[in-house]
């Protein structure tokens, strides 16, 4: 997707993927290696501008492509997104709320921490975890049992559990002359940990919009952050609470290729090559529903009005995320009938 936003801005792309066959490798010369196989990172040494789109990355190699050439993201904001209490406390810092949290690293400190934040609570590991992996919910203590085989996985985090209203996110993007530009709120729905629909507009109040503005601003400056970023926040009556923070385009911002009038994946591309970031307000409603595990009959999802399908190319398998289907409306009543009719498509035998 950033390849496809940046070709109309004459732009040219060089991938490194340790899957072959991915979907950028479809579109792009793909160089298939480790991400920090020396011989593939001295290829990216000649490109103008590296990027990553996968906070997993090792930073180690965006440092050595940093000492070679510019590497936005800055590097220092990868290393603090890969480590939760990192990010976490580098939130605190910043006056953004959290969830309440504490550091884990054996039995005896997950004991400490559960006295400290009460039950329900959530155990996650602090590096790798992604769509529900490395987490584990405490509801009793007959769940400790459970919890303590993530115990020697590697530092762990324990934080409150957060009963939301909502989960939110808001995308943002910062050039390198430090101008900001944010997109609105956009309301989340997960299922096992994965994202299954975004909607824009959220409908919040407008003292909540301008705190998630203020909130990620304040973030991407302290990181002296260039490209895009997104906050997740949960909602507790009227309340932000900040989770988690993605140094990249999002898949909750997917819906921009559509319904803003610049797509992340454009203003990413603007901010780290330099030119002026554009306009990122959605005129219409939209959602966005994640195609999971399958692909439904195209030819059907698209009779209906206001529907973008988006087929990554990937290999359908379980609880994979295989595409998208953006769905674009003049009210957010037709927004909803469209969606219940394309979720029917998806799920034919909740029909």
């Amino acid at each position: 997707m950033l390849a496809l936003a940046g070709y109309p801005l004459g732009l040219k792309f060089q991938f490194l993927d340790p899957a072959a066959g991915s979907p950028a490798g479809q579109i792009a010369p793909q160089t298939v290696a480790d991400y920090d196989d020396p011989a593939a990172l001295a290829g990216l040494e000649t490109c103008d501008v590296v990027t990553f789109e996968f906070e997993n990355v090792p930073d180690q190699a965006a440092d050595r492509l940093a000492a070679a050439t510019r590497v936005y993201p800055p590097p220092a904001a990868l290393r603090v997104s890969q480590d939760r209490l990192v990010e976490k406390r580098c939130l605190a810092s910043l006056n953004i709320a959290t969830p309440r949290f504490e550091p884990v690293h054996d039995e005896a400190s997950l004991r400490q921490a559960i006295d400290r934040l009460g039950l329900p609570c959530v155990l996650k590991t602090r590096r790798f975890g992604y769509d529900g992996k490395g987490q584990c919910v405490l509801s009793h203590g007959s769940d400790l049992p459970g919890a303590l085989a993530l115990v020697g996985q590697g530092p762990l985090i324990l934080e409150e559990f957060v009963a939301f209203d909502r989960e939110l996110s808001i995308v943002a993007v910062r050039a390198q002359d430090g101008s900001v530009a944010s997109y609105p709120l956009i309301e989340n729905r997960h299922e096992g940990g994965i994202l299954r629909r975004s909607t824009v507009p959220s409908d919040t109040q407008p003292a909540v919009e301008q705190e998630a503005a203020a909130s990620v601003q304040r973030l991407l400056e302290h990181l002296n952050y260039v490209g895009v970023l997104t906050v997740e926040f949960f909602e507790v009556a009227g309340r932000l609470l900040a989770n988690e923070f993605a140094p990249r385009v999002h898949n909750s911002g997917h819906l921009t290729i559509e319904a803003a009038r610049t797509s992340q994946f454009e203003n990413h591309l603007r901010a780290i090559t330099g030119l002026p970031l554009g306009a990122t307000d959605c005129p219409a409603p939209a959602a966005m529903l994640n195609l999971i595990g399958t692909l439904p009959d195209k030819a059907a999802v698209l009779r209906v009005a206001g529907t973008h399908y988006h087929d990554y190319g990937k290999e359908v398998r379980p609880g994979r995320k295989v595409g998208h289907i953006t769905i674009t409306a003049n009210t957010r009543a037709e927004l909803e009938a469209r969606v219940a009719e394309v979720s029917a498509l998806l799920h034919p035998s909740s029909r």
